[in-house]
């Protein structure tokens, strides 16, 4: 089973990104393999916590069920509470059965992955003050976390949610806009303005060209002081344990303004009990400052915890 390269789930994540800038959007996307590993995941800048984790699940399912993520909530809801909660406890990463999750196929249409966004004004709600241009696709209402999608990968607009009509006519009543002033699907620039996002990125492309040197496959995340992720990516061929490992360090070290491994020797493995995010106390996660301030950290995993900490020395 091959999972979409990280090139190609890169550019289907910037050009989310782009139009999320564009349409004055904050959330997270993310793209998760077919092997149910994730790929890479953004999060844009003011994005707020626990968007991620939303998209994340969602494109799981899509990736892993081979189904968008609406009709897997449709049969979630149709099938025996035992069954459907027994789902869950047997596949973690299906904790939000949300709608707005797409499988991604290749050119046999195969499926290689998933796509998905939330966040903080990532939905299907319609923001606050947003212009009905803004929402509508080729005329018709649309929503902000499926226009991301669509745009993304390429396609024409299709509402996950089902509820796109009834949302319009409470924000905008009978207004119609036409297929010439709807700008849901129209090309947007490259985003311009995220700079916090930008600066995670390039961490993680040096990271992972340190690694291409060192013929190394890892996974690489920056998360904010909170342990929430900014950027994810994992490198083509490299093993999907990694991701989680990358994760927890960058996290251990971002909460905890230290290295990774110092966690364990101050407080052994009672820690990772403490935190609402999984943080891992072996080496690969350093924090980084700005004037003395824990601003955010980094994690590496899929190798040796030794190599993957001297990677971040290169930073």
């Amino acid at each position: 089973m091959a999972d979409l390269s990280l090139r190609a789930a890169r550019a289907l994540v910037q050009r989310a990104v782009d139009k999320a800038e564009q349409l004055g959007l904050r959330g997270g996307i993310a793209v998760v393999g077919a092997s149910g590993a994730l790929i890479t995941a953004s999060r844009l800048d003011h994005g707020g916590p626990g968007g991620m984790a939303r998209a994340r699940s969602k494109a799981w399912i899509a990736a892993t069920q081979q189904i968008t993520s609406t009709e897997h909530l449709h049969r979630m809801t149709t099938l025996p509470a035992p069954i459907s909660a027994g789902f869950v406890r047997v596949s973690p990463e299906s904790m939000f059965p949300g709608a707005g999750g797409i499988p991604v196929r290749d050119s046999n249409g195969v499926v290689v992955a998933g796509i998905a966004a939330s966040g903080a004004t990532v939905s299907p709600f319609l923001p606050e003050g947003v212009a009905p241009e803004v929402v509508s696709a080729e005329g018709q209402p649309a929503n902000p976390e499926d226009l991301l999608i669509a745009y993304a990968l390429g396609v024409p607009y299709v509402g996950q949610h089902g509820d796109d009509a009834a949302r319009w006519k409470q924000r905008f009543g009978d207004l119609v806009v036409s297929p010439a002033d709807s700008l849901g699907m129209k090309p947007a620039p490259r985003a311009a303005g995220q700079r916090e996002l930008a600066w995670a990125r390039e961490l993680c492309e040096r990271v992972r060209a340190e690694a291409g040197r060192q013929n190394l496959r890892i996974s690489v995340a920056v998360v904010d002081p909170g342990g929430d992720p900014i950027q994810q990516d994992r490198m083509d061929d490299a093993v999907t344990g990694g991701v989680d490992v990358a994760l927890g360090t960058a996290a251990a070290a971002a909460r905890f303004g230290v290295p990774s491994e110092q966690l364990t020797p101050w407080y052994g493995d009672a820690v990772t009990h403490l935190n609402p995010v999984t943080v891992l106390g072996v080496p690969g996660g350093t924090p980084l400052l700005d004037g003395g301030r824990v601003v955010a950290g980094i994690g590496v995993g899929g190798a040796d915890p030794a190599q993957c900490a001297a990677l971040l020395k290169a930073l």
